[in-house]
């Protein structure tokens, strides 16, 4: 039997621009979990691309078994038993569980020269597998109804129903819960005792000790090294990753909150198993955290403010005024700008350019003859953001899709600058991204709030919550249950003993 299960040697591929990959190598042990560490934009999931055959490598091979073999497209990964949960979900919402397992791949019967898809074996076997795992949902109900986090198990099905030899799992607990984390950790265990050999990307670092086995670091598209998961502290895979010792993960606050900038007054949403009967303040200069537990619908209560969720009674003041928010642009209008959760779904243009993700929130402002638009002031504010945010890119012309993910953050970021609101929302502003990242991030958010602007962060983070907010509001089921604005009570425990008030 072959030491590695899989091997990747001498890997190398080029976009326009910027060179993603330059010899990196990978070797997997059978029955093991490998972490693979990098920033956003080290080449992770390029790598992992190129090993499924989304993308073709320049150069390089690949060893499955001890024997080389060639990979041109996801179907031949399959072929050889690769499987891939992705970190961004392109789920089919309107057809069933069933079908989305099974895409791609459907049991058919043949009547001679005609097939068609055997809807009984699929909704059978796709039962059996969701059960296998222990994720029950109806395989006949419709993709759309579920949460975001029960997609990802969905598409976790998906890679275990495959009976792989070799399972990539890239951020697959970016939307998922506690509980389901640990379903998560339990099909990896049942995997790793089949002999399955897999890939596990997260910048969650307690997560990174408690699956791994292995490390290997990447860092600007190169490869650092290996080491037993073991042998490294965090501290220490947090220095090869970005290159130097990095202390203090949330920088010092030198924001001094002033007065009431945004007051929501009873706000109720028109659903009924929404948010109901919320009332709270927000300060100038202020990072105002709200945490909770899935379904707790802090997310509902920020799109409802914003206009996207509608709102059948409450108020919302804005600088003492009252506002009325119908739909987004009436938010803007009114200085909140909102940063949302989901950030392929519904935050980036991913067939646009970096110019026109950033621009589209100025456009209006840059008009020459009322109906031209001026691009020499937009290329100036789309490079000023650029610079200021250090986003990795070879020019604004390229298109988001081909950043990592925090450099995708960091543009809707400075899509809201660029239109300079009183208010930001930022829900889970540093979902799926590296510590170097989200430490720019917070050092934003700091700058920010210094500067006088106020800042909603909705973080399912513990530590994040705890380390950035100056105030905290808790909500459950849809109700506000408690606030703490005293740091000295600001305790996972007592977040904790409101998020759970029933």
């Amino acid at each position: 039997m072959a030491e590695y299960k899989l091997e990747l040697k001498g890997i190398c591929k080029s976009f326009p621009g910027v060179k993603a990959l330059d010899d990196v190598q990978l070797s997997l042990r059978p029955g093991t979990v490998h972490a693979l560490m990098g920033e956003n934009g080290a080449g992770k999931s390029t790598l992992m691309k190129c090993l499924f055959g989304i993308y073709k490598m320049d150069a390089g091979e690949v060893i499955l078994d001890g024997k080389k073999i060639e990979i041109n497209n996801p179907d031949e990964a399959m072929a050889h038993g690769i499987a891939m949960v992705h970190q961004e979900l392109q789920p089919v919402l309107a057809r069933s569980v069933g079908e989305n397992l099974y895409l791609g791949r459907f049991p058919v019967k043949k009547y001679g020269p005609i097939q068609i898809i055997d809807h009984k074996t699929m909704y059978a076997e796709a039962e059996k597998w969701l059960k296998e795992i222990k994720m029950e949902f109806d395989p006949k109900a419709q993709l759309g109804s579920l949460s975001i986090g029960q997609m990802q198990s969905v598409e976790i099905a998906k890679a275990v129903s495959q009976q792989a030899r070799v399972v990539i799992f890239d951020e697959p607990t970016s939307s998922l819960s506690e509980k389901e984390v640990e379903a998560l950790f339990r099909i990896m265990n049942d995997l790793r005792d089949k002999g399955v050999a897999m890939v596990y990307i997260s910048h969650k670092m307690d997560e990174i000790k408690q699956i791994a086995d292995d490390i290997t670091v990447m860092r600007d598209g190169t490869y650092v090294g290996t080491w037993p998961a073991a042998d490294l502290t965090i501290d220490q895979i947090v220095a090869k990753m970005v290159g130097r010792e990095l202390t203090n993960v949330y920088p010092p606050r030198e924001n001094v909150p002033g007065d009431v900038i945004m007051e929501v007054k009873n706000l109720t949403s028109i659903h009924t198993k929404s948010f109901r009967n919320v009332s709270f303040t927000l300060r100038k200069g202020e990072i105002l955290g709200f945490g909770g537990l899935v379904g707790a619908q802090r997310t509902e209560l920020m799109e409802g403010i914003f206009g996207i969720r509608g709102v059948a009674t409450g108020e919302v003041y804005v600088h003492g005024k009252k506002v009325k928010v119908k739909r987004p642009i009436d938010a803007m209008n009114n200085g909140i700008g909102l940063i949302t959760e989901d950030r392929r779904g519904n935050g980036i243009f991913g067939c646009l350019s970096i110019k026109d993700n950033v621009g589209v929130s100025v456009y209006n402002k840059f008009m020459k003859a009322g109906f031209i638009l001026d691009h020499k002031s937009i290329n100036q504010v789309v490079d000023d953001s650029i610079k200021k945010l250090s986003i990795k890119t070879p020019s604004m012309k390229e298109h988001i899709a081909n950043l990592s993910g925090g450099n995708q953050q960091k543009v809707i970021i400075s899509r809201w600058l660029a239109n300079d609101p009183d208010v930001l929302i930022m829900d889970e502003p540093t979902r799926g991204i590296d510590v170097g990242a989200k430490h720019e991030i917070y050092e934003i958010m700091n700058e920010l709030a210094k500067q006088g602007k106020a800042i909603i962060m909705i973080s399912s983070e513990m530590a994040e919550l705890l380390g950035m907010a100056d105030r905290i509001y808790v909500m459950c089921n849809g109700k506000l249950t408690g606030e703490i604005s005293d740091q000295q009570e600001m305790t996972q425990a007592n977040v904790m003993s409101y998020a759970t008030k029933f």
